[in-house]
């Protein structure tokens, strides 16, 4: 038997409305950002009201207990999902149409992401932005097992010609990211892309702490412009020698 949706949320004390506001999922959400709640937190907010002595959040760490992961959720059908009490159909078409958009980006962002495999391909997707700084910034490309682009994060900003990046920076967003790859990027606004003695330290350094976190670590290239006497307007620090094992 199916349970039809509440209208509203009731019983003493369970109303999200009576919780103190930083515990309600929706200003959690506009306060702190979607990736700080929790799986239980999001759906509650989709199913929007309770049922007479349970609340959205509680109906939606039901529905995580009860189909024990996300991707079993996301394969259940509105009947399926009807097993739990406050859940009718409205709301389970509600879920079923929001795991079916995730599901679809996802297969639109692996069809969109570049492969990224090559200096030059990177150098592509970065150039025009970067001929528009007149500060150093670094950036970095993270990239899954096969080498598409997940998403390029800035890291560091500095004054002309002076950055100062640290590799817990950068590791960081490549964890988050669950990337298995990076390629570190930066600009010389003075266009002359020869590393300087700090690039090549903070390369060596970064290389180091993705070798103990199982990161590869492809590359760092500095963009500049190109010359007569320098047509490439990037040098690459793989390409250098400063990637070999000291």
């Amino acid at each position: 038997m199916a349970y039809e949706d509440s209208p509203r949320e009731s019983g003493a004390g369970s109303r999200l409305r009576d919780q103190p506001v930083g515990e309600r999922p929706r200003e959690r959400l506009i306060e702190r950002g979607a990736n700080a709640l929790s799986p239980a937190e999001l759906i509650a907010i989709l199913v929007r009201t309770g049922t007479r002595g349970t609340n959205a959040l509680e109906i939606g760490r039901q529905l995580v207990q009860r189909f024990g992961s996300l991707g079993a959720m996301a394969q259940a059908s509105v009947d399926d999902l009807q097993c739990i009490r406050g859940i009718g159909r409205d709301k389970a078409v509600t879920l079923v149409a929001a795991f079916t958009l995730a599901s679809t980006l996802a297969q639109e962002l692996q069809r969109e992401s570049p492969v990224l495999d090559n200096p030059e391909a990177i150098v592509r997707l970065l150039r025009d932005q970067n001929r528009m700084r007149d500060v150093e910034t670094v950036e970095i490309v993270l990239l899954n097992t096969r080498r598409r682009l997940i998403r390029i994060e800035q890291v560091s900003q500095g004054t002309l010609d002076t950055i100062l990046v640290h590799p817990r920076e950068v590791f960081k967003a490549a964890i988050t990211a669950s990337a298995a790859a990076i390629v570190l990027v930066h600009n010389h606004p003075s266009g002359d892309p020869t590393p300087s003695e700090a690039d090549i330290k903070v390369t060596r350094e970064i290389i180091r702490a993705g070798r103990v976190l199982k990161i590869d670590v492809l590359d760092h290239l500095i963009l500049g412009r190109a010359t007569a006497e320098r047509p490439k307007d990037y040098m690459s620090l793989r390409e250098l020698g400063y990637f070999t094992e000291k």
